[in-house]
């Protein structure tokens, strides 16, 4: 379980959130709000990538602050721009990086790498440099690199925003099946109406928790 306790995160002198008190529990989770409203932040504090000014976020009852590592193997981060997360040159060399530190034997590394490879449809690309794919084929192996290490939770933020409709909807099919509670930031409302609970942003507080048709429904009044 994710805990939020009282955070507040500040860049300079704005503070971009404000005594954000929470607990995640669902197993789908969005949030939604304009840019600029903090929500990027919010999912970032979630698996330690910054930690809050002040106030502390739990995972599992460790804190961000002092058990970054850990918390980071409980909780996968998926950027906006999979070129921000892919490391390696080659498609496969990329999904095994996470396992390199994880102590698994060579031939367990080489089989979850084998069975991402498989599950997302990248068996072919397996050698290909990492930097030729499409923007939904790095998309897919940016989700494959951070799934392979068998996070408890996967936070995603805004992972459709630069793919086309295929795409889209092919991420979408791809984290509708995923075992792991996910936490989505996206713009796009239409992915997010069967998930269990939405957390609308807006200038640094959750002006609105609820289920998504009635999260939605206040934001686009917001909005307007």
């Amino acid at each position: 379980m994710i805990e939020i306790r009282d955070v507040t995160h500040r860049f300079g002198e704005r503070a971009v959130l404000r005594a954000v008190d929470l607990d995640l529990r669902e197993r789908r989770i969005a949030i939604i709000g304009a840019n600029g409203s903090g929500k990027s932040t919010l999912a970032r504090l979630l698996n330690g990538l910054i930690v809050p000014d002040e106030g502390r976020v739990l995972v599992d009852g460790l804190d961000t602050r002092t058990h970054g590592k850990d918390v980071r193997r409980r909780i996968g981060f998926v950027f906006q721009n999979p070129d921000n997360q892919i490391v390696y040159p080659i498609v496969e060399e990329d999904i095994a990086f996470g396992l390199k530190n994880a102590g698994l034997a060579p031939a367990e590394r080489a089989a979850r790498v084998e069975a991402q490879l498989a599950r997302f449809g990248l068996s072919h690309l397996r050698s290909q440099p990492a930097h030729l794919l499409s923007g939904g084929e790095k998309q897919l192996l940016a989700i494959a690199a951070v799934l392979v290490t068998q996070p408890s939770c996967i936070v995603l933020d805004e992972p459709t925003t630069l793919l086309d409709l295929r795409n889209t909807r092919r991420i979408r099919n791809l984290v509708a099946g995923l075992d792991q509670q996910v936490i989505m930031v996206t713009h796009d409302l239409d992915l997010i109406m069967d998930y269990e609970r939405v957390l609308v942003v807006d200038e640094g507080r959750v002006a609105v928790d609820d289920r998504p048709e009635a999260a939605t429904t206040r934001y686009r009044a917001m909005m307007g």
